[in-house]
């Protein structure tokens, strides 16, 4: 079969353990795109966070953000924006913060992101991460109308759990999800990883089951399900993997996941 598009995490899986793209991997999106087949990042990262891959790399395409609150296309205009309003943003942070968790608040919006704390070990790491400093601030430095693509948690991560369910409870119509065994996300209803490829393939004419994603962790999953030929790491969590079929499971992330899933499937 031929598929049409392709769609890719960042962190855990287009990015290395040391969050750079492995030689096989920069081949396989080179490749694609000098054959016309579009490819998409898709990533909880804000628009800053993906630029530096861009230069060190060499490439540019059309990318998903706040895991599906933005879509940018290659030229960085804006596709598609469905973010959570500042009152709402507001009454998230109040939350937090009156409910003591074990976490430091982030709020992202387009290239802005406001931290409550620069020093924390956790913003730093991220700062390293994804090579932008954030601001310290608070969600009445965005201008009037602006639209929050993401409120981040970074928790303790025994502390993960109890942070996302107490999110889940006290805000039940907003998109909740974890990222990694730190990181829980807010976004507006609706906003999935998974909404946002359906959006992408509606636009483009292709059908979803002419699409492959490659993902690794929980906020993937919506993602994944979307496509017709989905991959997920092998560094994903054991509970994920259990919901996939062998053949659907490519290597690590270190391993060269993403070029060996398509030369498996005759892409490459």
């Amino acid at each position: 079969m031929s598929y049409q598009i392709v769609f890719s995490d960042i962190d855990g899986t287009l990015l290395n353990s040391n969050h750079r793209m492995l030689d096989g991997t920069l081949e396989a999106v080179k490749s694609l795109q000098k054959r016309d087949i579009p490819f998409f990042i898709v990533t909880a990262r804000g628009p800053s966070g993906v630029y530096p891959i861009f230069r060190r790399y060499n490439f540019i395409c059309p990318i998903v953000c706040f895991s599906g609150a933005l879509i940018l296309d290659e030229h960085g205009n804006v596709i598609y924006s469905k973010g959570v309003s500042k009152d709402t943003t507001a009454k998230i942070i109040d939350y937090v913060e009156a409910s003591g968790f074990d976490c430091t608040w982030n709020v992202y919006s387009m290239d802005s992101w406001i931290v409550n704390n620069r020093t924390d070990p956790r913003i730093i790491n991220e700062e390293n991460i994804v090579e932008v400093q954030s601001t310290v601030g608070t969600v009445d430095d965005l201008p009037d109308g602006a639209e929050i693509g993401k409120i981040l948690c970074m928790c303790n991560p025994d502390k993960t759990d109890e942070i996302e369910a107490g999110l889940r409870k006290r805000f039940p119509s907003l998109s909740i999800v974890r990222s990694s065994d730190i990181l829980v996300e807010v976004m507006e209803k609706g906003v999935t990883k998974g909404q946002s490829v359906k959006i992408i393939c509606d636009k483009l004419g292709i059908n979803p089951d002419d699409a492959i994603a490659f993902g690794d962790h929980y906020n993937d999953i919506e993602m994944l399900k979307a496509v017709g030929m989905p991959f997920l790491m092998d560094n994903a969590p054991e509970e994920l993997k259990a919901q996939f079929l062998s053949e659907n499971i490519t290597d690590g992330f270190d391993d060269e996941g993403i070029y060996n899933a398509l030369k498996k499937i005759g892409m490459m």
